[in-house]
C-alpha cells in the first residue's frame, strides 16, 4: 500500500496549523480583496493515503468562511473532488508543491497555485494564478506562518 507521508515529504511538511494574510491583486497590482487566514494540514491516523484541510478565513467587516477539503492520494499526486473544487497536487522539488483546481461552479476558470515552505518547515509563501478562459485576470499573494 502506497503511503502519502513516504511518496510526498515535502507535503508531509505542511502538516500542522498556518497564520497568514491572503492578498488578491489584479494584473496591475491593485489589491482588490485581503483577508486573515488559518489552515490546518492534517494526515488523518486511519489511512495511509489520506489528507485533510481546513481553511478558515476572517475578513476585517467581520464576513467569516469556512472550506473542508478532503484528499486521497495516489501516484505520487494529491487528488481533490469535492463539492467545491476539483484538482490534484504534486511535488516540484524538495521545497514546491504545485496545486491545479478548477471551481465546479465556473467550469471556464482555474487556477496555478505554487507553495514553497521554508527549509525550517515554519513559512510558506504561496502564490495563486487565476484564469478564465485560459487567460490570466488576477493574482493571490499569501504568506503564512507554523501556528503549530
Amino acid at each position: 500500500m502506497s503511503n502519502i507521508r513516504q511518496e510526498m515529504p515535502v507535503l508531509a511538511r505542511h502538516e500542522g496549523d498556518w497564520i497568514g494574510t491572503y492578498t488578491l491583486v489584479d494584473l496591475e497590482g491593485k489589491i482588490l480583496d485581503k483577508h486573515e487566514s488559518h489552515l490546518s494540514c492534517q494526515f488523518p491516523d486511519n489511512s495511509l493515503d489520506s489528507y485533510y484541510q481546513i481553511n478558515r478565513y476572517k475578513w476585517s467587516d467581520g464576513k467569516q468562511e469556512e472550506h473542508k477539503f478532503p484528499g486521497m492520494y495516489r501516484d505520487k499526486t494529491l487528488w481533490f473532488d469535492t463539492e467545491r473544487i476539483q484538482g490534484k497536487a504534486w511535488e516540484v522539488d524538495n521545497s514546491t508543491l504545485i496545486l491545479w483546481f478548477s471551481y465546479k461552479t465556473a467550469p471556464a476558470m482555474y487556477l496555478y497555485e505554487m507553495i514553497q515552505i521554508s527549509p525550517d518547515n515554519n513559512h510558506r509563501a504561496r502564490t495563486w494564478q487565476w484564469f478564465k478562459n485560459h487567460q490570466i485576470y488576477q493574482r493571490t499573494l499569501i504568506q503564512e506562518q507554523r501556528l503549530s
